[in-house]
């Protein structure tokens, strides 16, 4: 058996572990958390592949979106979003406003450029219409700097890749933060230096190429699809699902991107057949939906549900008793 079919069979062993310690009454669906609703309906389809990373697209939901959401860069676009620095301009705190009559969603791992210098979002937030100006926590990922006379900051649809958005679902401290930024320099063959900023991954010449050539053929997610399980060689890169596959299409491209990073360099994904591959999906699924955690309200509406596994973090956002976005890493 290779080495990396072992390291997929050891992640689905573990989802299996988790699976049948849940409680009766959760897998029977009895006072299911929104969480384990949303997972019930997830299914796994079409499978895609190139280089390092396997794709699997996740199908199913439940219903027709409760609300009308936006992205950030969408938001931004539109000049109804505005984020800047806190009037005393502190590292870990800025401020918001969603100006717009639509929900906004910020995803953790989402990089904001500007200010005094670029953050990136801890966690997610779904800003409500006309919300006015709200605090967010953020992480510093621009060493060095902290200058500049413009407070505002723009979306350039940069998202961390996996291994920087675990340190953010670990809760992790601010110089994690900056050593993951300085390995993710190193890993794209970026010399990290003193001052160095995590935008210059995406902004390099030689990564952009080698980025847009990755996602051709990937952009367009499966017809209907709601989210998917991302492979990078031989461990989970990470699963997104939203509440409507119109939302996944626009948020996936940076998504791809952000995983597309994290392959570079990557051994060889696991030879698993398309059925085997569905069926470890199905597992994990169970493994997620099984996970112990605790809910808690942010800067914007809703519950944000923070668990773990042995082997992964995770949060599912939800409004209203309806998932928005279930983030794995």
């Amino acid at each position: 058996m290779t080495t990396s079919r072992r390291s997929f069979l050891r992640i689905a062993g573990l989802a299996a572990a988790s699976t049948l310690a849940m409680p009766h009454h959760a897998r029977a669906g009895r006072a299911a958390s929104p969480l384990q609703r949303f997972v019930a309906t997830l299914q796994p389809g079409a499978i895609a592949r190139h280089g390092a990373l396997t794709l699997v697209w996740l199908h199913g939901g439940e219903g027709a979106p409760l609300i009308t959401v936006v992205t950030l860069d969408e938001a931004q676009a539109s000049g109804e979003l505005l984020i800047t620095e806190h009037g005393s301009a502190t590292v870990p705190e800025l401020i918001v406003n969603n100006r717009g009559k639509a929900h906004v969603l910020m995803l953790a791992g989402e990089i904001l450029v500007g200010g005094k210098q670029n953050r990136v979002l801890r966690e997610d937030i779904l800003l409500p219409p006309l919300s006015g100006p709200r605090p967010i926590s953020v992480y510093c990922v621009e060493q060095g700097r902290w200058s500049g006379s413009r407070k505002e900051f723009q979306s350039k649809s940069y998202v961390a890749q996996p291994s920087l958005r675990r340190q953010l679902l670990e809760k992790t401290d601010q110089h994690q933060v900056w050593a993951e930024v300085d390995r993710s320099l190193n890993a794209q063959g970026l010399a990290a230096v003193r001052g160095s900023s995590y935008a210059r991954v995406y902004e390099s010449e030689d990564v952009a190429k080698r980025l847009d050539d990755g996602a051709r053929g990937l952009e367009a997610p499966a017809p209907h699809a709601l989210g998917a399980m991302v492979l990078v060689g031989q461990a989970l890169g990470g699963l997104d699902a939203f509440h409507d596959a119109g939302l996944f299409g626009r948020e996936w491209r940076k998504l791809l991107r952000a995983h597309l990073l994290e392959s570079y360099g990557a051994p060889p994904p696991a030879t698993l057949g398309d059925d085997e591959t569905r069926q470890r999906a199905r597992t994990f699924l169970g493994a997620v939906a099984g996970a112990g955690g605790s809910a808690r309200g942010n800067a914007g509406v809703g519950q944000l549900f923070e668990f773990r596994g042995k082997d992964f973090r995770g949060t599912a956002l939800d409004h209203e008793g309806r998932v928005v976005h279930l983030a794995v890493a």
